[in-house]
């Protein structure tokens, strides 16, 4: 881990995050690498998050609702269960039927009873959905999903790297 810290010259900047790696590897070294690992991820979390909102706030979207329009937009009829959506984009149920009152106001999805179970509630995709949610991923592959100087060979590393700590933490059974 870098110095709290660095002097670029013009300018000198402060990382909090090696800060509190300095701080954890003069108390509890043995769990310093471990701390500054989920600090690190979490900070990165909420960083992306805020670019990519950046991104679709001009499409009136949220990550949560472009994540579950484009799920509808992939699937074959437009239309999946609203309890399907929650397991496919791992969310409590409560999540999608917020995300989908939403979108639902704005004319961009329907509800609607199944057809073959009048106990599920389907949503769909709508015209003016499906054109929203083109636009709003074009934006993102603009963007290169506000990951601009990452090169696809380091964006497929990181991605591999995550799909580790994903399967250590639980996420893929």
């Amino acid at each position: 881990m870098t110095r709290p810290v660095k002097d670029y010259g013009d300018h000198v900047t402060f990382d909090p995050l090696a800060e509190a790696y300095r701080q954890w590897q003069d108390r509890w070294p043995d769990h310093a690498d471990h701390m500054a690992a989920v600090t690190s991820v979490m900070r990165v979390q909420q960083l992306l998050l805020s670019r990519i909102e950046a991104i679709l706030r001009p499409h009136g979207l949220t990550f949560a609702a472009f994540e579950a329009m484009r799920l509808l937009a992939f699937s074959r009829t437009g239309s999946l269960p609203m309890g399907k959506m929650g397991q496919r984009l791992m969310v409590h149920p409560a999540s999608v039927t917020n995300v989908i009152s939403r979108l639902e106001k704005r004319g961009l999805v329907t509800r609607t009873p199944s057809p073959a179970d009048r106990r599920v509630v389907l949503a769909q995709i709508t015209d003016d959905g499906r054109r929203v949610i083109e636009e709003a991923t074009a934006a993102l592959h603009e963007a290169d999903f506000a990951l601009p100087d990452l090169t696809p060979d380091q964006a497929a590393a990181l991605t591999r790297a995550l799909h580790t700590l994903r399967i250590s933490v639980g996420d893929l059974g």
